[in-house]
């Protein structure tokens, strides 16, 4: 790879981890079109924490070498109760350790966080008053988590309406969102990778 050749001449190619989790996927319309909407983008890997961690038991070395061998992190998820569902904030309660995400030693200084939402309710009940705050309050913490860090954030993609999607059309939707993720990664900077027997 160009990236673990220190005299290489050639750009490293930016990869994205998206990390995706749906607590009630066989009910959900909009996460798995946005998943197959930007699955074959190059360079990118899907990590569904439901399918991987059932029984919310979470393999933390493994998730620190997924994290070290990617330089944007994409968190993809439905809003339930305002917040992330409970087994991604378990996996960031986890994995994203002292040592590891912060503090002595801290290894994903430099890196990008984004998050891809969708909410059931439209635009107007977070800008207009109805749910109090704007849905970027929600996102604080993560925003908060990325600047703590040491991670670059970027502003988040938000699919407002779900429920409403097909009215707008289902398809547009999609294609922001590829579009999205396309520009996010072009714009990142890789960060140096050790070489796999490096990495923890």
């Amino acid at each position: 790879m160009a990236d673990s050749n220190p005299n290489s001449t050639e750009p490293a190619a930016v990869r994205t981890l998206l990390v995706f989790a749906h607590p009630a996927l066989e009910r959900g319309r909009v996460n798995p079109l946005m998943c197959e909407a930007v699955a074959d983008l190059p360079n990118l890997t899907v990590h569904d924490l439901y399918e991987a961690y059932p029984d919310f038991t979470i393999d933390v070395p493994a998730e620190h070498r997924l994290m070290l061998a990617h330089d944007l992190i994409v968190l993809q998820f439905p809003i339930y109760w305002f917040a992330m569902p409970s087994l991604l904030k378990e996996w960031l309660d986890l994995s994203w350790s002292r040592g590891f995400a912060f503090g002595q030693g801290a290894r994903l200084k430099g890196r990008t966080l984004m998050c891809a939402v969708s909410t059931g309710a439209n635009r107007d009940a977070y800008e207009n008053g109805v749910y109090r705050f704007p849905l970027a309050d929600f996102l604080a913490p993560v925003k908060q988590t990325a600047e703590y860090c040491g991670l670059n954030w970027v502003e988040p993609f938000v699919l407002h309406g779900a429920q409403a999607l097909e009215l707008e059309g289902m398809e547009k939707g999609m294609a922001r969102y590829r579009s999205r993720l396309q520009k996010v990664a072009a714009a990142v900077q890789p960060v140096a990778r050790r070489r796999p027997a490096d990495a923890i």
